[in-house]
């Protein structure tokens, strides 16, 4: 994709002079934004084939968000010098400041190494393990805690209760006192992601992408079984959970995220308001891949299942939606 991302603005150059609009000088092209990428596998695209063989032990993909963000905005004549990329699944805020293991003896240097002084633009996607997603999963779906969770490395919250009565187990005692730990150290881990990015790029707007929806409103959308297939989209999860999943754990992390991006005075980008019709439970709409559904990468001979990540269309949908906020950011279109 960013190979594209030249001739992307020169057309969008032509356009903006068709349209009366002003544009640089004839032969001038708009400087070059130093931007880096900070991220989780939301960012670095788990589950999309092929996977980049420098990101491998990250799994992150060819063309990921990045890449469509990049692209998007070159339409827009807003042209960007991604200098990195280190978005990493399974990372979570703190491994922006801490190495982060990628099993096997090797480890992810910290997301931090990546800015430098001249960097203009940090976009950061991270949060969602802090706040436990990953462990809320594996303690409310059985299937997650056996083989077929092994390329989820969070552990349940209490693998003594059972799993089929992890929304109660949350709703009070142990569960729900947890669950308020895990909020309250996300919140002071984001305080410290916008005061490392400020010490290490005190130059650079910070852009903070939030979180697709997973659950839409209508909940019973989730019963019917993946295009295709017999497995549910959030496969053995009890249906007590759902709305707890959507409102107790995305939603509240949503407002958490754009809480502390406005606090900071950083842009904080919705996905979460802007994909409630594609959600996993969407059939062919669906822009988020299945809890257990196969995604497209095979690492060990094993493919990788989605984990309710974004696939190809949520990738474009939500790098599109990302690239739309950055550039209103920068006055080019609707705020």
């Amino acid at each position: 994709m960013r190979l594209t991302r030249t001739l992307c603005a020169a057309a969008a150059l032509l356009v903006a002079t068709a349209a009366g609009t002003a544009a640089p000088a004839a032969g001038v092209n708009p400087p070059k934004i130093p931007t880096v990428f900070l991220g989780d596998a939301s960012v670095a695209g788990w589950g999309i084939a092929p996977v980049d063989p420098g990101g491998l032990l990250c799994v992150r993909a060819q063309e990921n968000l990045p890449d469509v963000v990049e692209d998007q905005l070159a339409d827009q004549a807003i042209l960007l010098d991604i200098t990195a990329d280190v978005s990493c699944a399974g990372a979570a805020l703190h491994h922006v400041w801490e190495e982060q293991d990628l099993g096997g003896g090797a480890r992810a240097v910290p997301q931090k190494r990546a800015l430098t002084k001249e960097t203009r633009l940090v976009v950061a996607g991270l949060g969602a393990g802090t706040a436990g997603l990953g462990q809320v999963l594996k303690q409310c779906s059985q299937r997650l805690r056996g083989t077929e969770g092994s390329h989820l490395p969070d552990a349940p919250v209490d693998a003594a209760s059972p799993a089929g009565k992890c929304a109660a187990y949350f709703a009070s005692g142990a569960g729900a006192d947890w669950l308020e730990r895990r909020f309250e150290q996300t919140g002071k881990d984001l305080d410290k992601l916008f005061s490392e990015i400020t010490s290490e790029s005190p130059s650079a707007k910070a852009v903070l992408v939030g979180y697709p929806r997973l659950v839409p409103k209508d909940r019973a959308r989730c019963r019917a079984a993946l295009p295709g297939g017999t497995e549910r989209p959030l496969a053995d999860v009890p249906e007590a959970a759902w709305g707890f999943l959507d409102t107790k754990v995305q939603a509240r992390l949503n407002s958490l995220m754009a809480a502390k991006a406005k606090e900071h005075k950083a842009h904080f980008v919705d996905l979460y308001a802007a994909t409630g019709a594609a959600t996993a439970c969407d059939g062919t709409d669906r822009a988020v891949g299945g809890l257990l559904e196969p995604s497209g990468v095979t690492l060990l001979h094993q493919r990788l299942p989605w984990l309710l990540a974004a696939d190809e269309t949520g990738r474009d949908g939500n790098g599109d939606t990302v690239a739309q906020s950055i550039a209103a950011m920068y006055g080019h279109g609707p705020a």
